[in-house]
């Protein structure tokens, strides 16, 4: 069967190019091996992982609330009830997604699939019995996405050690959890399990929790998690796995030397690798380098002309909403259209509590670049909608060109950090000044006007700190 467009992979990147291309006319097939589309996000990292998130941070809450005089019995859980809740938002989206598909004519094939020239695909049935087909096509957009990294001596063949596809099944809520690896997927999955009722420790080989994001961010988070969990173990290697029946032996090599524990269940959270190989990508002009992703120009070209490439598949950070938007720009680039991928700002949010957000330029990317870049932090201590809600440990910067007053990065800590990032992205993609932050109005009392008063506070002006500085005046 030959067809225009393929789209490889029904992830969000894949099913948002497949959708566009429909909407814009063209006839296109949908490659994915999964029964149900979504891809990794949907089906088992981003939504599932959030949904179980809002149940740990009611569950904190319910703590929280005694600081008011307000309490509440100890929370009992039922995994079973939690698990199928968790499974049911799942399947509402992917049953969405089905019928948006349906809906706009995109033909669907299920299997796993291979490239055995640059414009051929080889699919294998997914179940067994099923048959085998050949597609041909003019264009692929390569959506194919990324799967936890392995640690090749951490495959103990027990089923006590897990990957972040594992802890999401939510088996059980053991009596305590060891997560290898101090980035966002391992501190998420913590949580979750913590508020639940695991002794959660982690163990990191930096110095720093998320590696990453800009340590003033990190901060209050870090001092939350320390209560939360029952050990952060810094400068910390996992020497050996070793599987005790009931339990995971742990041998750990840190800054004091050698030492040993055992723990009910233990998640290995050590990044995300792409997929790249297995699908044939050698009979093709594709190009992957050292680190296996796919080399890709603006306009999601790979070196073959008849493949793009977008998503986790073709490059860091392998985010969702970078997948969906490098989707859209490839099928218009198809479609003749000049369009290319060069976002000011891909904006990063960790889920924890407080919840992680930043956009535009870091702190740690001027400590490479060398860049002079003022930086105005407005601590949340003098909110007003902080203190009302209990959590004044939360902060917001922005970062600006001393020269242009333009705004070049934002960065929040804090409660509902990920929903009120998107202004900042806004404000970069438009090249705002502070200025232009400062004297839009926001609502008060709302967390959102923290923004506003980092940028008051860059020209020395916000009302409910003392920031005098010479250059106040302009």
């Amino acid at each position: 069967m030959h067809v225009p467009l393929v789209v490889l992979g029904g992830g969000p990147g894949g099913y948002a190019a497949a959708f566009l291309a429909a909407d814009l006319g063209m006839a296109v097939t949908l490659v994915e091996r999964d029964e149900r589309l979504g891809g990794t996000c949907l089906l088992r990292g981003c939504i599932p992982s959030k949904a179980l998130l809002h149940v740990g941070r009611v569950l904190a809450e319910t703590r929280e609330m005694e600081e008011w005089g307000v309490h509440f019995p100890r929370p009992t859980v039922n995994v079973d009830a939690l698990r199928a809740r968790k499974d049911k938002v799942i399947s509402t989206l992917t049953g969405g997604l089905g019928q948006l598909a349906r809906r706009r004519n995109v033909t669907i094939v299920r299997g796993n699939a291979r490239f055995t020239s640059p414009n051929t695909l080889e699919i294998a049935a997914a179940t067994a019995g099923g048959a085998s087909q050949t597609l041909t096509f003019d264009h692929c957009i390569l959506a194919s996405g990324s799967r936890p990294a392995r640690i090749p001596a951490f495959d103990i063949g027990s089923p006590r050690v897990m990957d972040s596809t594992g802890a999401l099944e939510l088996a059980d809520i053991p009596e305590s959890l060891l997560v290898v690896g101090g980035g966002y997927i391992g501190l998420e999955m913590g949580t979750v399990y913590a508020e639940l009722g695991t002794r959660v420790s982690v163990v990191e080989l930096t110095d720093t929790l998320l590696p990453g994001a800009d340590r003033d961010l990190v901060k209050p988070l870090q001092q939350r998690l320390e209560k939360l969990f029952e050990k952060i173990h810094l400068r910390t290697k996992v020497v050996k796995l070793e599987d005790a029946g009931d339990s995971v032996r742990v041998h750990f090599d840190g800054p004091d030397g050698p030492s040993v524990r055992e723990f009910s269940r233990v998640l290995v959270a050590v990044g995300r690798r792409p997929n790249s190989d297995g699908i044939g990508l050698e009979s093709t002009g594709v190009n992957v380098n050292a680190k296996g992703f796919v080399e890709v120009d603006d306009q999601q070209r790979t070196a073959d002309p008849h493949i793009l490439a977008i998503g986790d598949v073709c490059g860091e950070p392998m985010l969702a909403h970078r997948a969906s938007h490098q989707g859209k720009v490839a099928v218009e680039v198809l479609h003749g259209e000049p369009a290319v991928f060069a976002p000011r700002a891909i904006p990063a949010v960790v889920f924890t509590d407080p919840e992680i957000a930043w956009a535009g330029l870091t702190e740690n990317e001027l400590a490479v670049s060398g860049r002079v870049v003022e930086i105005s932090r407005y601590p949340w201590a003098a909110s007003g909608r902080a203190h009302a809600l209990g959590r004044t440990d939360g902060m917001t910067k922005v970062l600006v060109d001393p020269e242009t007053d333009t705004v070049l990065g934002v960065g929040i800590v804090g409660p509902g950090a990920g929903e009120l990032i998107a202004e900042g992205v806004l404000a970069i993609e438009m090249g705002c000044s502070a200025r232009d932050l400062m004297e839009s109005i926001h609502p008060h009392p709302t967390l959102s006007e923290t923004v506003a008063f980092s940028a008051e506070n860059y020209f020395g002006l916000a009302t409910e700190i003392y920031r005098p500085r010479a250059e106040a005046a302009k």
